[in-house]
């Protein structure tokens, strides 16, 4: 999780905001962080483009955050994409290292990866996607590979503004 976000921290226009208690954050985001493109480094209006999250949520218990050792990469890549990345096929929200739906907001778009390692092999790039995500050009690419067919060499980039 530090190496994610030592990275994302490093990116130009990136804003990670990491709630605390003493933060006016409610209590249930606290030790969870919040990934926005903002160059200007304001709050823009909206979702974050990632999260991570730390533990279990009132309405999203299936990854098992609350267990030691467990946290959560979510990040918004378009219902195309996720696509892509996971395919039809169920899978179990609970495992280490793989890509899967997200369990509450994957209709929308959004992929997670339970405390992700080599398997999945989520790393950060600068974005270079010949203009396919212009609208949010320099919003970093969340680079993927996988022993899946469907993840091999895919990009999981920043979010788009089209589904």
């Amino acid at each position: 999780m530090e190496q994610i976000l030592e990275v994302a921290r490093s990116l130009p226009g990136v804003l990670v905001l990491s709630p605390t208690e003493d933060s006016e954050a409610p209590p249930i985001a606290w030790g969870d962080h919040f990934l926005y493109h903002a160059p200007d480094g304001v709050v823009p209006p909206g979702q974050p483009f990632a999260t991570i999250v730390t533990k279990d949520y009132p309405d999203d218990t299936a990854s098992r955050l609350d267990e030691p050792g467990r946290w959560r990469l979510n990040v918004h890549v378009g219902r195309a994409r996720l696509a892509e990345l996971v395919g039809d096929e169920p899978r179990d929200p609970a495992a280490v290292d793989t890509f899967v739906r997200h369990p509450v907001h994957g209709d929308q778009g959004w992929v997670s990866v339970v405390v992700p390692g080599d398997g999945a092999g989520v790393r950060w790039t600068p974005a270079h996607d010949q203009g396919t995500r212009a609208v949010h050009s320099g919003v970093p690419n969340f680079v993927a590979t996988s022993s899946s067919a469907r993840a091999r060499s895919s990009g999981v980039t920043a979010p788009s503004t089209a589904s």
